[in-house]
C-alpha cells in the first residue's frame, strides 16, 4: 500500500453527480470533466489524491482489499456486500431512496413458499429469515417489476424512489427493509496508515453535508 497517495473510489451514475459537488466543497476537484471522459482514473487538484469511477457494486471490493483507500457507495450495496471489511464513518445523505418489498396490487396471500425476485439476495434472505418466512429466491439483475406479472415471482425486493415504475407495472410497495443513502467507506489499514489525511477529508465532507 502506497502511504503517500490516496485513492478514492466513486460510484458512477446518479450518485457520482451528487457526490462531486460535496467533494468540491471539501476541496477535492478532478482536473478534467468526469462526465465527458471515458477514463476510469482521474487526477485531482491534489497531486497525492486520485479518483476512481466504477460500478457501485465494485466499490466495496476495491476498498476492502486496499486498491482504494476510501469509497462512496449506496447503503443497499453495503448491506448486500457486508460491512465487516471496512469502516463506514459518514452518511453523505445523497441519492436517498428506500429498499422495499413490492407485490402486485391486491395480491392474495401466498399459500406455498414465497417466490422472491431480487438482485439483493443476501438482504432478502436475511430479511425474510428474521420473520420466519420461507422463500424461494430468484436472482435477477434487472427488470424486476416484470417478474410478478409474468408469473416468475410473487414478490420483489428492490430500490424504490418515486414508486412510479412499480405502479406502472401493477405493483405496490409493501414492507420497508431499509432507508438508503450514499455512504463513505474507508479501508481499515488505510485508516491507520493514512489517518491524518483521511480524517481531514472526512471532516471537510461532514461540513459539506451539514451545510447542504
Amino acid at each position: 500500500m502506497n502511504t503517500s497517495n490516496l485513492v478514492i473510489a466513486l460510484t458512477k451514475g446518479r450518485i457520482l453527480e451528487e457526490t462531486l459537488p460535496l467533494f468540491e466543497q471539501a476541496d477535492i476537484v478532478p482536473t478534467e470533466d468526469i462526465a465527458t471522459s471515458r477514463k476510469l482514473i482521474f487526477d485531482t487538484n491534489h497531486t497525492n489524491i486520485k479518483l476512481l469511477v466504477m460500478r457501485g457494486s465494485d466499490v466495496p471490493t476495491y476498498v476492502e482489499f486496499g486498491s482504494a483507500d476510501m469509497g462512496v457507495a449506496g447503503k443497499d450495496l453495503l448491506l448486500e456486500y457486508g460491512s465487516e471489511g471496512f469502516y463506514e464513518p459518514l452518511d453523505l445523505k445523497i441519492a436517498a431512496c428506500r429498499l422495499m418489498t413490492a407485490e402486485p396490487v391486491n395480491a392474495s396471500p401466498v399459500a406455498d413458499r414465497l417466490r422472491v425476485a431480487t438482485k439483493f439476495t443476501n438482504i432478502a434472505k436475511k430479511y425474510f429469515a428474521e420473520r420466519g418466512i420461507q422463500i424461494e429466491l430468484i436472482k435477477l439483475n434487472g427488470a424486476l417489476e416484470l417478474a410478478p406479472s409474468l408469473g416468475l415471482a410473487d414478490s420483489i425486493v428492490d430500490i424504490v424512489d418515486t414508486g412510479n415504475t412499480l405502479k406502472a407495472n401493477g405493483l405496490e410497495p409493501r414492507e420497508l427493509i431499509a432507508n438508503i443513502s450514499s455512504r463513505v467507506i474507508v479501508n481499515k489499514a488505510s485508516m491507520k496508515i493514512k489517518n491524518a489525511v483521511i480524517r481531514e477529508i472526512l471532516c471537510k465532507l461532514r461540513t459539506a453535508v451539514d451545510s447542504a
